[in-house]
């Protein structure tokens, strides 16, 4: 086995002397001075003792403005990008709005059950109101217009891609005649068609301005009574007090007067049924303004006289 054998150096006694007799003096209450440190020390220690979140601001903020600082060399590119795109974009739109504006229309079709309007007149009326182009031409304008003829009730006017216009019309439809030229439609409208000769043996209907679409709303409501009977009409009238007077297909007068127009005509086709179907050839006109009957007119029999074939000998 082996003996080690430690050794101390001169020094070191004269050092643990020195240390003890500092031990001694801190413990008797001797202070002894601060060491001196050197700046760069000093730094180290103030920032040692400075807290953290401090320091860890003053990070960030070098942070921030790094990453502030690295987009700015591309701010101006993006926008330059930005604006050449949207020159790019306006450039086209500008060239697609000056190619459509200058398309001309090049077909016209005409839609509809038309027999009294002719194609050919409706394409030429519209062909003046198109010299905007296929962009540009004015429907509106193109409706009006074919409203306007004489047997068009109702146009509609759409543009078909990519030059094209179609046109649907609804011609009106006589339901009786008004006044003198005139005739109604189905809804009461007043219309003075050239070509009339047609429609001559529609019922007659007349009465003050502006009473056009009650008198055929009367018109419609006597022809769903009498049509049951056999019976229709050939003039309705209207004066002035608003007492109506009807005139049936056989002449016969048929007086209705201006007020309980249901419960008279119910009166009516009681008393028709009942009394006048067999003879009607015979009435020549019908009161139903009485509370609790009718008065009905009967032509006179036309007395016949024979007359003698035999001459006289002289």
């Amino acid at each position: 086995m082996g003996v080690a054998i430690k050794f101390r150096w001169p020094g070191a006694r004269d050092e643990e002397k020195g240390h003890r007799k500092r031990r001694v003096r801190a413990s008797a209450g001797q202070k002894t001075a601060p060491a001196k440190r050197a700046p760069k020390q000093k730094q180290a220690v103030e920032a040692r003792r400075k807290p953290r979140s401090q320091q860890a601001k003053g990070a960030t903020r070098k942070v921030e403005v790094t990453r502030q600082k690295q987009p700015r060399n591309f701010q101006w590119l993006n926008r330059i990008l930005i604006l050449v795109g949207a020159g790019v974009v306006l450039i086209a739109a500008t060239q697609a709005y000056i190619t459509l504006q200058a398309i001309p229309v090049e077909r016209i079709t005409v839609k509809g059950e038309l027999e009294h309007t002719q194609t050919e007149v409706i394409q030429d009326m519209v062909y003046p109101a198109l010299s905007g182009g296929f962009l540009w031409a004015d429907l509106a304008q193109v409706r009006s217009q074919l409203e306007a003829l004489p047997w068009i009730h109702e146009a509609s006017v759409r543009r078909v891609w990519p030059n094209a216009l179609e046109i649907d019309v609804v011609e009106q439809l006589p339901i009786a005649r008004w006044g003198e030229g005139a005739f109604l439609n189905h809804e009461g409208e007043v219309f003075r068609p050239r070509q009339k000769e047609a429609w001559q043996t529609l019922p007659r209907l007349s009465g003050p301005e502006g009473s056009a679409q009650s008198l055929m709303l009367a018109y419609q409501r006597l022809v769903d009574l009498l049509s049951p009977l056999g019976l229709s009409l050939s003039q309705l009238v209207i004066d002035d007090r608003g007492q109506m007077e009807a005139t049936l297909a056989g002449g016969q007068r048929l007086v209705i007067g201006g007020a309980d127009f249901l419960e008279r005509m119910q009166r009516f086709k009681i008393v028709y049924r009942a009394e006048l179907a067999a003879d009607m050839d015979r009435v020549m006109s019908i009161d139903l303004r009485y509370e609790r009957g009718v008065a009905v007119g009967f032509v006179e029999p036309v007395e016949q006289t024979a007359v003698s074939s035999e001459k006289k000998q002289a």
